[in-house]
């Protein structure tokens, strides 16, 4: 069995009625710096048997282990909004579905690119791609390492009726592969609805090969419309348009969940950018009851540490709450207006959002 899977299965009578498993991941987090992560998937209990709490055995097992294999953090790709946050996950990384007309497409004026553009077959994206996504979640915070096979399954084949994927790659003038887009051309029964281009995956390392490629794909040929199905909040492309509005946001969620397990390993493995101190008090955590009390977190970009304490917090949260604020992408004062935090002098939710925000907002390009 590959070492990084980590199963768990529910017996009843010596029936097996659920299962799940948990896989030794990496996260890039503020830094960047790489931290290992459990990551929680193929879940599920039969329906005959739910609401025993072997959904939640399951949990706490995989926990305990992640927690001794020195795993801090746990985190999934939640199928249903209410199931997870009762284990202490939370939302921290959020995705965009964007539409863009053609015809709506055009760019403002800028210096030209350099470098060279060709469409490639599925053997050179194979390979294209794990070079470009090892160079991006170096910087990436939220992205994950992938598994050694994750692109194994890309094919020049048609799919369906959707016609083939297809595959775009961008050089830098030394000929240094810093791009790497799949592309697919929907068909349509009707020609009113024909000539959809939609943009499985893209990620490019330079600011050249991002804009040269969005380029392309933008305003080619027999296309009518640009969809992009899973794309950071804060795509850059909507500020290179002459028209902002262009963009269309249809869809918008979130994406990875995460969930704290060890506390001051967690805190202190990411990087901050400001120098102050932060007393908060995590009230309940059933599950990992060691992150339950008081804690001093004192942040500088020299030096981290968080360490319990017997002052008087300056904010009261919940895990589930902190473990959205962990990668930085969420707003402190908006988990403070929905109740999750609770302040206990004046300052503390604005001195919160300081220490932990980032920017660009965490992301990442695939979930498990």
């Amino acid at each position: 069995m590959d070492d990084g899977i980590h199963p768990q299965a529910a017996f009843v009578d010596g029936k097996l009625v659920g299962g799940s498993a948990m896989l030794s991941l990496a996260i890039t987090v503020p830094g960047p710096r790489v931290v290992a992560l459990g990551g929680v998937t193929a879940t599920g209990v039969v329906a005959t048997h739910r609401r025993r709490g072997l959904l939640r055995a399951m949990m706490q097992a995989m926990f305990d282990e992640a927690l001794g294999r020195g795993e801090p953090l746990a985190a999934l790709s939640a199928s249903e909004g209410g199931i997870y946050g009762r284990f202490g996950f939370s939302p921290a990384t959020m995705r965009a579905r964007w539409e863009l007309d053609r015809s709506d497409a055009r760019l403002i004026d800028c210096a030209p690119t350099v470098g060279s553009l060709e469409l490639v077959d599925a053997a050179v994206a194979r390979q294209a791609w794990p070079q470009i996504h090892q160079q991006i979640r170096r910087r990436q915070i939220g992205e994950l390492a992938p598994d050694p096979d994750r692109w194994d399954g890309l094919s020049d084949d048609a799919a369906g009726t959707d016609g083939p994927m297809r595959y775009l790659v961008h050089r830098d003038a030394a000929g240094n592969l810093d791009g790497v887009a799949n592309f697919r051309l929907l068909w349509s029964p009707s020609p009113e609805h024909a000539g959809t281009l939609v943009v499985e995956g893209f990620q490019a390392v330079t600011a050249d090969a991002y804009r040269a490629m969005w380029m392309l794909l933008t305003d080619f040929d027999l296309t009518r419309k640009i969809v992009a199905p899973s794309r950071p909040m804060d795509e850059p492309l909507r500020w290179m348009l002459r028209n902002p509005r262009a963009m269309r946001i249809t869809r918008q969620s979130d994406n990875l969940w995460l969930r704290i397990l060890d506390l001051p390993a967690a805190l202190t493995a990411r990087a901050y950018d400001t120098t102050t101190e932060l007393t908060f008090a995590i009230e309940d955590d059933s599950m990992c009851p060691h992150n339950v009390g008081a804690w001093r977190l004192a942040v500088s970009p020299d030096k981290v540490t968080c360490t319990r304490t017997d002052k008087r917090p300056d904010l009261t949260t919940d895990i589930q709450s902190l473990s959205s604020l962990y990668l930085g992408g969420m707003s402190a004062a908006v988990l403070a207006g929905a109740g999750r935090i609770r302040p206990h002098r004046p300052g503390a939710v604005n001195d919160t959002a300081r220490v932990f925000r980032v920017d660009p907002e965490p992301f990442n390009s695939f979930g498990f």
